[in-house]
């Protein structure tokens, strides 16, 4: 019989706050995160605009000889899981530390270690090129590094799928609880993007928005939007077998009862015609579970900004949930948060999560022309103050990748 599955420890830094707290209060009052691009020269760029962590300390929690041995992505996973582990009171000693794992996922790892090493190497010789160039670069050394200094001796590892590698990562450490494997998994997403061949390639690939109003370029769902704003940070879950965290006497926020992954097999970057690809995961998800559809009152979109994107997600959903689709309640936070690939699922589930335990759901901000295609309740600009059973979390990527999270609240 599959073992329930709890999250009892949420951790993560964000352009809306260094903390899930602070986070989580912005993303109820409905501020965004977007600002000017400042950490690169702006004048190379057509976007303007991007989802920056400020007054960010890595210090805070490991000492400045280790933290240069890690890469930004690394440095906002190490904090976030720190957060989480101390969040759930969870104390792992020799006694359990085999029975606790690691699964953070990373969309494209340490993209400015390998930018910042490459025109070193280019500069000044191979000779001069880090020792630890690619134990920072790896999109698995987030994983590794948490589990090394908190002591996670269970199963560590990493999914890369791009804008669901987050997602993902929680549905496998999902998994690896259920079938009895794990007592506890240290799970979800980080990334730090705001390179300069990162920004230049979604630039080109014209991915991202050109609006340069901070205020309003990331407008999910709404008629005038035109591309998503890149993000950075992690989100960090810790995750337990529910009669281990009731025997220690754990908190818990909500249940993970469904897991759903699919691929498109249709294009490297666009989704597939219809959502037929996320309509598959979010049915999966629903089965998974034993859950009827009626039941979902809510659902935290992948909800990029992009045409397509808000376009097919909507249809998935039409196509899954029929005349509930009208009825449930669906936002993006990508509205507040911009876009953080592959941290993205890590974040967005807390906020499932924290929907259902509070009866707070997320606003869809900067939703101001409707588009007459995208005609769903994506609760626009203001907070909602709604009880609801059951809540989902999509999360889609380049490769037809699909993943989405069913959770449940728990009184």
């Amino acid at each position: 019989m599959n073992k329930r599955v709890v999250i009892t420890g949420i951790g993560a830094v964000t352009p809306l706050g260094n903390t899930i707290e602070e986070t989580w209060e912005n993303i109820k009052a409905g501020k965004s995160g977007v600002g000017p691009l400042t950490r690169l020269d702006v004048e190379k760029f057509p976007a303007k605009v991007a989802a920056e962590i400020k007054d960010f300390d890595i210090e805070q929690y490991v000492d400045r000889k280790e933290a240069r041995k890690m890469d930004r992505f690394t440095h906002y996973a190490l904090a976030s899981a720190m957060m989480a582990v101390k969040d759930a009171d969870l104390t792992i000693n020799d006694e359990i530390a085999p029975r606790v794992g690691v699964w953070i996922g990373s969309g494209i790892g340490g993209m400015e270690t390998y930018e910042n090493q490459y025109i070193t190497f280019q500069e000044r010789g191979v000779r001069r090129v880090s020792p630890f160039f690619v134990p920072m670069m790896i999109p698995n050394m987030a994983s590794g590094q948490v589990s090394i200094y908190l002591g996670a001796k269970g199963i560590n590892s990493c999914s890369v799928t791009a804008c669901a590698s987050g997602t993902n990562s929680i549905g496998d450490a999902f998994k690896v609880i259920q079938r009895g494997d794990a007592d506890a998994m240290i799970t979800g997403g980080a990334e730090a993007p705001i390179v300069n061949m990162a920004v230049a390639g979604f630039c080109s690939s014209t991915a991202l928005s050109l609006n340069p109003d901070p205020q309003t370029a990331s407008r999910p769902f709404d008629k005038e939007r035109d591309g998503f704003v890149i993000s950075e940070g992690a989100g960090i879950l810790v995750l337990e077998e529910y009669e281990f965290a009731k025997a220690r006497g754990a908190k818990i926020y909500a249940e993970i009862v469904g897991y759903g992954a699919t691929g498109d097999a249709y294009h490297i970057t666009a989704p597939a015609p219809e959502g037929e690809g996320a309509a598959r995961a979010i049915q999966q998800a629903l089965e998974d579970g034993g859950v009827d559809p009626s039941l979902v009152g809510y659902i935290n979109a992948h909800g990029t900004s992009t045409p397509y994107n808000d376009l097919f997600e909507t249809k998935a959903v039409k196509s899954v949930f029929g005349d509930h689709a009208y009825k449930l309640a669906m936002s993006s936070t990508k509205s507040m948060t911009g876009h953080l690939l592959g941290a993205a699922g890590g974040v967005e589930t807390i906020f499932t999560a924290l929907a259902l335990k509070e009866g707070i759901l997320p606003p869809t901000i900067n939703l101001t022309t409707p588009d007459p295609e995208c005609d769903l309740d994506y609760v626009p600009n203001t907070a909602r103050n709604q009880q609801v059973e059951y809540a989902m979390s999509n999360s889609l990527g380049f490769g037809g990748h699909n993943a989405s999270l069913l959770l449940k609240k728990v009184d």
